[in-house]
């Protein structure tokens, strides 16, 4: 019997998280939460919270980037893997057919009607690399389209098709994709005319920004792009299971029926990393059109009987608790609330989304005193502000949250799809204090502000 015990390490070592993260892993990681002060040490989760070693709480607006979608432990969850574990099924023999991938499968199509197969892989950026392999062999084209801002994961296909241009830098040559502006159907007409475009691949609100396609835009684009012999791909991996307030974000659109669609993070339950590329019957039988090509795309870990076992409890959470109808209710809540407070501060300049994917939108003030120190940070660096708001929120009302990409002035709240109203009070009344101390010259607050621009400088 093994001497390994799991607890007693922690316990031993747990204090050297920091530490062994500069030795070992990303460095710049540990430099940069210390930097803005977000170098927390978190005992214990659940649901929407965090605690500390002193047992304060912490509400989490982040959602492990939106994989906590029924927060952190749910029962269910916990016990279908205790479950799946102490059934020691001959799980990833390779060849035999286990019955969980089947069933998750069937559930997730029953989702998305007009879909009929399901590839299991392991995370986000692989089921948008299935999607794109997809695509290309179905068609027979090589080029595919994306969106300017787009997030689609970090692997080199994924990178092809990221529209943010700090992601990509350093890492060409990529797959020869092209851009073209999120809701320009202009640009997307002139690509397809060139005959070579497999697809387009577009995330119905994009995180970054939290942008979301102009009303009918995917519709056209559909249209468009079947009339050039070309595929429509969603990118559900963080909207979907219910984020925006439908099953699917494309779902708002009446007539929207992508080809293919990519789910990952929340199906996980936030224990066992799964990714789905969801698609049509005649793609898949392209794909695996013969007994020679049973193999020709998979992965060594898809389909695992843990996996498999967390999505399915995740998707019968969902429908037991009504998820969806929750965070669309929710999420009108908390956006309603906070699209109030525009009026109020001159600094606040959008409130939008749909569903609990909001985006906070901070702009340039008018009156002479705000306007100075808002140039002073904008000369420095784009994005300073958002940060300035994001920091006393974890720092003094213990709320976590992040900017929603680099050189905007936004903040995403991507919390976990369980939060209520007593989550959203506890949200704005901070955001409200924040927000109060910016507009009224608080000290500590542009202090920091003045601190974060010595950073953005020294590090140019």
């Amino acid at each position: 019997m093994t001497g390994f015990d799991l607890t007693r390490l922690l316990a031993e070592r747990g204090g050297e998280r920091y530490d062994l993260h500069t030795r070992h892993l990303n460095h710049q990681l540990p430099r940069m939460l210390h930097t803005i002060g977000f170098d927390k040490v978190y005992e214990r989760a659940e649901g929407a919270y965090f605690w500390d070693a002193e047992g304060q709480d912490y509400l989490d607006m982040l959602a492990g980037f939106g994989v906590m979608g029924l927060g952190r432990h749910h029962p269910v969850v916990r016990k279908a893997l205790h479950d799946v574990l102490d059934a020691q099924l001959p799980d990833l023999t390779r060849f035999d057919c286990q019955p969980l991938p089947g069933l998750l499968a069937e559930k997730l199509l029953g989702q998305s009607p007009h879909l009929d197969r399901v590839f299991f892989g392991n995370s986000g950026t692989e089921a948008v690399e299935t999607a794109l392999k997809f695509a290309r062999y179905a068609t027979g084209k090589p080029r595919v389209l994306y969106c300017t801002h787009a997030f689609h994961g970090l692997t080199t296909g994924s990178l092809s098709v990221n529209g943010e241009d700090g992601f990509r830098d350093g890492f060409a040559p990529l797959l020869p994709d092209t851009a073209v502006p999120l809701g320009d159907l202009d640009a997307l007409a002139r690509e397809l005319a060139k005959g070579d475009v497999a697809a387009l691949i577009v995330e119905p609100i994009q995180g970054k920004g939290v942008h979301e396609a102009p009303p009918g835009h995917l519709r056209a684009a559909q249209d468009l792009l079947h009339r050039h012999k070309a595929l429509l791909i969603a990118d559900e991996v963080q909207t979907g299971l219910g984020r925006t307030g439908d099953f699917f974000a494309y779902q708002h659109e009446d007539g929207v029926a992508p080809d293919l669609v990519c789910v990952a993070k929340a199906l996980s339950g936030g224990y066992v990393p799964v990714g789905a590329t969801l698609g049509k019957e005649w793609i898949f039988k392209k794909v695996y059109s013969s007994m020679d090509r049973v193999l020709v795309h998979s992965a060594s870990f898809g389909s695992n009987a843990q996996a498999m076992a967390a999505g399915l409890a995740v998707l019968a959470v969902m429908e037991d608790e009504q998820t969806v109808a929750h965070a669309r209710h929710t999420g009108d809540l908390l956006r309603g609330r906070l699209a109030e407070l525009i009026p109020k501060y001159e600094l606040l300049h959008d409130v939008r989304g749909r569903g609990l994917m909001i985006g906070i939108e901070f702009g340039r003030p008018t009156s002479l005193g705000l306007r100075s120190r808002w140039t002073m940070l904008q000369a420095a660096r784009k994005g300073l502000f958002a940060q300035m708001v994001v920091v006393p929120l974890l720092q003094r009302h213990r709320i976590l949250t992040q900017v929603s990409g680099d050189h905007l002035e936004v903040i995403k709240l991507i919390p976990p799809l369980i939060i209520g109203e007593r989550e959203v009070d506890r949200f704005v009344g901070a955001f409200t204090a924040v927000m109060d101390d910016a507009h009224g010259g608080g000290n500590l607050m542009w202090d920091f502000g003045r601190t974060l621009v010595k950073q953005a400088v020294a590090h140019r």
